[in-house]
């Protein structure tokens, strides 16, 4: 393999459940049936990487420094939601009829990865909570350990800055049948059971 094919392999294979095959599949059919597209999506990698940030208020991705989640005035400025990445905020927003504002932490609490409070960005999230606006923040960090830890930092955070912290349940999902939930979930759930309708 020529040493420039090699690299855009070796390039490919930094995308998320890429690996040497499938890389080598992708180059191969780019530079074989699809030299158009893959110029285009050069083009528009070079510019994405080039142009798109973070918003300067929730960390989102954005390409202006305040982005149209936060700069909307449809949006309810009392609840924030608080979650781990892009991609949460993605899948709320496109699953719930959530209205609120958010906040993107681009990870969790992982001393042995590095991730503390200030890479968290938390000294920006505790001058949100000090504007006074909010009243509640919603914590959708996921149910892992580390999730978990930092939803404890970020409620004593919200209660600190006098507001009120809620948390996403977790539990049996909607259609599931018991004998198929796993243990750590079905614990979960049950030790989390509230009051019927």
């Amino acid at each position: 393999m020529s040493k420039l094919l090699s690299d855009l392999v070796e390039a490919l294979r930094c995308l998320p459940g890429v690996g040497g095959k499938s890389a080598q599949r992708m180059a191969f059919h780019l530079l074989e049936r699809d030299r158009e597209r893959g110029l285009r999506l050069a083009r528009v990698l070079d510019e994405a990487m080039r142009q798109i940030g973070n918003c300067s208020r929730c960390r989102n991705f954005s390409e202006t420094p305040v982005c149209a989640l936060c700069s909307s005035s449809g949006r309810d400025r009392q609840v924030l939601c608080v979650v781990e990445s892009p991609t949460d905020l993605a899948a709320i927003e496109q699953a719930t009829g959530y209205r609120g504002q958010y906040f993107v932490l681009l990870g969790r609490l992982s001393p042995l990865d590095g991730l503390g409070p200030r890479e968290l960005g938390l000294d920006l999230l505790v001058e949100r909570l000090g504007e006074g606006e909010i009243e509640e923040m919603i914590i959708a960090t996921n149910p892992t350990v580390e999730g978990e830890a930092t939803a404890h930092y970020l409620a004593q955070l919200a209660r600190a800055a006098g507001v009120k912290p809620t948390r996403l349940a977790h539990g049996v999902p909607l259609g599931g049948e018991l004998e198929y939930v796993d243990r750590g979930t079905l614990a979960h759930a049950f030790g989390s059971r509230h009051a019927a309708d």
